[in-house]
């Protein structure tokens, strides 16, 4: 019988994080036999499996471009208009040349995400399944995987299924709920966003604000979370209400237009609401994307450049004109223009969430809501605060709804793949132009925004027919 190739959990590998009760610490026992009664036997143990999960989001897996989220992130950063990847790792990304059903990016994302669910699951099973946990406890625990799970699900619809307005209805991902190594047959598009849905409202019911550091799942980040999906999705009434409560409603208390030159490598920088920290020997080290390929000063790959035509999007006097000609590379040449917004070292954490995304959400909710001057002071809550010198904005209508995509643009360039996401949500397709390397003309719905069915899952799985990638 064919197995899939989702990785059971190692639970002695999550305890290596940190110590936890007094278990741990006072009778001490190979990592390899601790045992579940132990780690579900008090809110420590539990902790200890959470942080362990926590730190495999930035692991080194299968080489430089295939190394955790944040690869998958940098991935579709480079997929866009705004970067240019010089033909090294991530190269292939950047020309739509890695998306076959054995090459990398298909078969790390699908197999990275996987991992971490069945993590996810073995905890929820551990957590449900305890007789020693308190019920507070059971819930904010279980509350974190849930959110943690419907965030990675998530990111398998982005990659592995067509967008929510495609008429094409690919068949998406599996979907697992309890630890298994069974492989299930594919799910509708249905099915799958309403599992990402009850998992991440799920878990906004049942957290607080309370978390120990920034790479810890609170309320906020779950609403962050239940955000994206719901712009993602269309649904605009929710969108506006959980980024507003995701960031708080008062957009001056998030900003700060000072940090945005001073590398994007600390997560306790006011503007960071998640991220994956690192220290000089907690690292994913060379593979810490976007630092390691972005930072053309330090010792790295010196890899990605920026499109003249983006830029040019940016006034003289906008904090986030940090883009230089370094190489002195002539007029129009690829390797005109490199950016200094990151820098690398091996304690650079990494973000993933930052509230100025949230403010742009919801200004776009409110634009498709009809409610266009409170999209114009939300877009400009940002304008202004990047640019002391910017007008406010008089747009409205479809021009509006334009310089709201170009602030995200402009704002989380290098950080998650905004152009690629909006494309792809939207329907729009990419268009490159100016200086980039490879001209790429995507037509909206393009079959190169969706990655095949690892060839090593069809195999392992006997429920997932051979012919599954044929119209992919």
């Amino acid at each position: 019988m064919k197995k899939t190739y989702i990785l059971l959990a190692l639970l002695s590998a999550s305890l290596l994080q940190t110590g936890c009760s007094s278990d741990f610490l006072d009778d001490p026992k190979p990592t390899n036999n601790v045992t579940p009664d132990v780690i579900f036997s008090n809110r420590a143990g539990v902790d200890a499996f959470i942080a362990g999960i926590l730190r495999l989001n930035r692991g080194q897996f299968l080489n430089n471009e295939a190394a955790g989220l944040q690869s998958i992130y940098f991935a579709r950063s480079v997929k866009g208009e705004s970067l240019i990847q010089k033909q090294i790792w991530f190269g292939d990304d950047y020309d739509f040349q890695n998306r076959e059903a054995t090459y990398t990016r298909p078969n790390f994302t699908w197999r990275f995400s996987y991992k971490i669910i069945d993590q996810l699951n073995n905890l929820i099973q551990g957590i449900d399944s305890s007789s020693q946990l308190s019920e507070q406890d059971k819930r904010e625990t279980k509350s974190q995987a849930l959110a943690l799970r419907g965030f990675y699900y998530f990111q398998l619809a982005l990659e592995f299924g067509d967008a929510c307005q495609s008429p094409k209805n690919l068949q998406f991902p599996p979907i697992y709920t309890e630890p298994t190594s069974e492989g299930k047959g594919l799910s509708t598009k249905t099915e799958f966003f309403g599992q990402i849905l009850s998992d991440l409202e799920t878990a906004v019911a049942g957290l607080s604000d309370e978390r120990i550091d920034k790479s810890y799942i609170n309320k906020q980040v779950a609403q962050a979370f239940l955000a994206q999906v719901y712009q993602y999705v269309g649904d605009w009434d929710n969108a506006k209400t959980t980024a507003h409560e995701a960031y708080g409603g008062n957009t001056a208390s998030v900003l700060d237009a000072a940090s945005y030159s001073k590398g994007f490598n600390d997560f306790n920088a006011r503007e960071w609401l998640w991220a994956l920290p690192q220290t000089a020997d907690q690292s994913a080290y060379y593979m810490s994307h976007p630092h390691a390929m972005m930072d053309h000063v330090a010792v790295a790959y010196h890899g990605t450049f920026v499109n003249d035509d983006f830029v040019s999007l940016f006034s003289a006097t906008d904090v986030r004109n940090l883009f230089s000609n370094l190489y002195n590379a002539p007029v129009g040449d690829w390797q005109e223009f490199v950016t200094s917004k990151f820098k690398f070292t091996f304690d650079a954490d990494i973000p993933i969430l930052r509230y100025p995304e949230l403010i742009l959400i919801e200004a776009e909710a409110e634009y498709r809501l009809g409610n266009e001057t409170r999209a114009r002071e939300l877009l400009d809550a940002i304008r202004l605060n990047r640019d002391n010198q910017a007008q406010a904005s008089t747009a409205s209508g479809n021009a509006l709804f334009e310089l709201i995509l170009t602030e995200r643009r402009k704002e989380l360039y290098g950080e998650n793949g905004v152009e690629w996401f909006d494309a792809k949500r939207l329907l729009r397709g990419i268009t490159r132009t100016g200086n980039h390397r490879t001209q790429i003309n995507l037509a909206p719905d393009d079959k190169r925004f969706e990655l095949k069915i690892p060839q090593e899952e069809i195999d392992a799985n006997s429920n997932i027919p051979n012919s599954v990638n044929s119209n992919r």
